[in-house]
């Protein structure tokens, strides 16, 4: 394949992607006028059509204020139902599966207010020895909460270790909570057969798909975990700190005995203006719900998940697949002689469109990446650059501009 700036520009016209449809940061250095951006996995961009749409919100409150719950050209009492089905397609599930409600971490806590019930011997939760810091609070708490020592019952373990420790100690699992894409290393862990394994050994099961939704392709719904929580900020575009999404599968929609915090949003919607005192939940995960939700935030979420599903997630992989691997290549080509050492699977079905680099100094070689080059990509300190080619706006002449300036920061090969 060409490895010169002309021969991506080449790939860019038989593969264009969608970038016109976001807003690209101006590049601080390097000559161009737009930033090369492979942060998505941190904060996606802007689609261009938020703006608009965001502000058609804004003017029904300003022209209709408390009528517009009803009467605004998307009514806000159900707004949150707009996303439902184009957000249950996005993650393989039905839209009675499939709630947009709160941010991540409060959307595990919740969860695990339903699914984390240790008893006896049947006590551990299982996640990641890279799982992100936010999931090891949120579980080392529960851990406490319910009494436990979090330090004992918390059990982290690498995403190749999981299957095996099943199979030996899952009488004493009761929790299995894994990222499906590990924010660190890029990689794609097999959910199904975790998920599988876990119902095995009698645990309940949970996905945060933080850095999954969006990202590949996904099958809740005939997969079979009993939950899942993901944000909307980093592949969905949604905006910082965006409205998350949560799944419930569907057999424990009737399950009398799962217990559940309540609010507002928890009684089915017919009869919520009743205003009785003992809530009516749905048989849904809806159910779930505690608070009415923030229009304003919801917004953006509504406008980038049409985008989603309109082009859909198969094509969005397909192309995924096509740009990681081409910026593989010319890694492997421009740092072939340098200390550098890729942390993510090269195996392309085990990864999402993240590639992770362990060097020296991240943090310096992300700041000059930026400034000299317009290059953008995340750091997580001290060892580790994260580059994403996000298929919705990344191109291949941006990969070609992240391996060349890699090599010149780097020192690699000429």
């Amino acid at each position: 394949m060409d490895t010169t700036e002309a021969g991506a520009r080449e790939l860019d016209l038989g593969d264009p992607g969608y970038r016109d449809r976001f807003a690209v940061p101006p590049a601080e250095g390097g000559g161009y006028p737009e930033t090369a951006y492979f942060a998505g996995n941190s904060l996606g961009l802007q689609p261009r059509a938020v703006r608009a749409e965001l502000l058609e919100d804004l003017d029904d409150w300003a022209r209709l204020g408390v009528e517009g719950h009803l009467e605004a050209r998307r009514p806000w009492l159900p707004y949150h139902s707009l996303l439902t089905e184009t957000a249950a397609r996005l993650v393989g599930a039905l839209p009675s599966e499939t709630v947009i409600m709160n941010s991540l971490t409060v959307n595990l806590h919740l969860l695990m207010v339903s699914f984390y019930r240790p008893r006896g011997r049947r006590t551990k939760i299982l996640i990641e020895d890279s799982a992100f810091p936010s999931d090891s609070y949120a579980v080392r708490s529960q851990a406490r909460f319910h009494g436990l020592d979090p330090d004992t019952t918390v059990v982290r373990l690498d995403g190749g270790e999981v299957l095996d420790f099943l199979a030996r100690e899952g009488d004493t699992v009761a929790l299995v909570l894994l990222g499906g894409v590990n924010y660190l290393t890029g990689e794609l862990l097999d959910i199904p057969a975790i998920t599988a394994a876990g119902h095995a050994a009698g645990a309940v099961v949970g996905w945060d798909l933080a850095h999954a939704a969006g990202n590949v392709p996904l099958r809740l719904h005939d997969w079979g975990p009993d939950f899942a929580a993901w944000c909307s900020y980093k592949y969905l575009n949604s905006g910082p700190g965006a409205v998350a999404g949560a799944f419930v599968h569907e057999r424990h929609h009737d399950n009398p005995e799962l217990p559940r915090f309540e609010g507002w949003w928890s009684t089915e919607e017919a009869t919520r203006f009743e205003m009785a005192p003992v809530s009516r939940p749905p048989s849904t995960v809806e159910a779930w719900q505690i608070s009415n939700p923030p229009i304003l935030a919801m917004s953006p979420v509504r406008t980038s998940l049409r985008i989603f599903d309109e082009i859909g997630m198969d094509t969005l992989r397909a192309r995924s697949l096509r740009l990681t691997g081409y910026l593989e290549m010319l890694l492997e080509e421009t740092l072939a002689t340098r200390p550098v050492t890729l942390l993510t699977p090269r195996e392309a079905e085990r990864r999402g469109c993240q590639l992770s680099l362990r060097v020296d100094d991240a943090a310096t070689i992300a700041r000059r990446l930026r400034t000299e080059h317009g290059v953008c990509a995340d750091v997580r300190n001290p060892d580790v650059v994260r580059i994403a080619p996000v298929p919705l706006y990344s191109t291949y002449h941006d990969c070609w501009r992240a391996a060349t300036a890699l090599a010149a920061v780097i020192g690699g090969r000429p």
